[in-house]
């Protein structure tokens, strides 16, 4: 269903008081996703957005659009239940790593392995924010907070890795402080039919300040940051002249003009491939990260495998109405 209304950004700011931290991302994740909801032709009181514990979890309270402030955790099963007790809406989950990949970890694999229609957005800062500094499930190893003052122990999740592990159709991941991308991935995920995952490498100015700033850092990220787009050589660097090839299954940086590499050389980013192989290889690499839509496989979603098991068992059955079932 679309709407003739015009909407700009301004039609989904709420009347309460931004309330995160100066110089946070959070403010530009607010402000790209009201931006990018007018482009999506949808009406506004078709949209929900759901959330549960942490600092990511404020983003309902600052949207004039319905929404469901959340317990910790469990922001992906209250929007499995909104979603299936009515289709027709478009349903956003914002969560933080540690909201939806600790406690929440479990919501998290099982969503996206029913491949429900909605979209989780990620706030990656590499910490629990909102209870001031303890180590979350993707805080590195020896990173100091207030929970490992001597240095993190635990190996992280790559959340990337962990969302095509388990069966994640598409996944996303795009610097927090960059606005065009972000507007531009989030309109893509509401368009794909099934579970979209967009992870956001959003800095936290207090516990963890300049976790990203080897890729996102203006003056360097261009780098040290890949942004693919399905149907496109991967090209990156200042001067465009760098880029990924394939070499004995693994990828591998090079410079154009270099050793005989040309453009026509560079690998071409497939978003819709099913294989995950180069999917991983991407999600995995560190230097340049890669940005951008990864995957994107359209599948069947759960809505649409439970509405054709549902018409296969009314067409067999011989209950076809309340009178046959209560006196036959």
């Amino acid at each position: 269903m679309t709407t003739q209304i015009k909407y700009t950004f301004k039609d989904f700011q709420s009347d309460q008081e931004v309330r995160w931290c100066p110089g946070c991302d959070d403010y530009v994740i607010l402000r790209s996703m009201q931006k990018a909801l007018p482009q999506m032709g949808i009406p506004k009181e078709k949209f929900v957005f759901i959330s549960g514990i942490g600092c990511s979890s404020r983003f309902p309270y600052y949207m004039a659009n319905y929404g469901i402030h959340g317990i910790h955790g469990r922001a992906a099963a209250i929007a499995t239940g909104v979603k299936l007790a009515n289709p027709d809406l478009t349903v956003f989950v914002m969560t933080g790593d540690g909201d939806s990949l600790a406690i929440g970890g479990n919501h998290f694999i099982h969503v996206i392995r029913r491949n429900i229609d909605l979209n989780i957005i990620l706030f990656n800062n590499e910490i629990y924010g909102l209870t001031k500094g303890q180590f979350s499930p993707t805080s590195l190893i020896g990173q100091k907070t207030k929970t490992s003052p001597y240095g993190n122990t635990q190996p992280p999740f790559n959340v990337g890795e962990l969302t095509l592990g388990a069966q994640g159709r598409f996944f996303a991941r795009v610097a927090g402080n960059d606005a065009k991308h972000q507007t531009e991935i989030y309109v893509e995920a509401q368009k794909f039919k099934g579970t979209s995952v967009v992870e956001v490498m959003q800095n936290c100015v207090i516990f963890n300040d300049g976790a990203y700033k080897f890729w996102t850092d203006k003056d360097i990220r261009d780098e040290h940051q890949l942004y693919v787009e399905h149907g496109k050589p991967m090209i990156f660097g200042k001067n465009k002249d760098k880029g990924l090839v394939l070499d004995h299954d693994e990828l591998k940086v090079v410079k154009i003009g270099e050793d005989g590499i040309s453009e026509k050389d560079i690998l071409i980013h497939d978003a819709h491939n099913p294989d995950t192989a180069i999917h991983t290889m991407l999600i995995r690499l560190k230097n340049p990260i890669v940005t951008g839509i990864i995957r994107s496989v359209r599948e069947e979603t759960l809505e649409e495998r439970e509405a054709k098991l549902t018409e296969e068992i009314k067409r067999e059955s011989k209950i076809k109405s309340y009178n046959d079932l209560v006196f036959n």
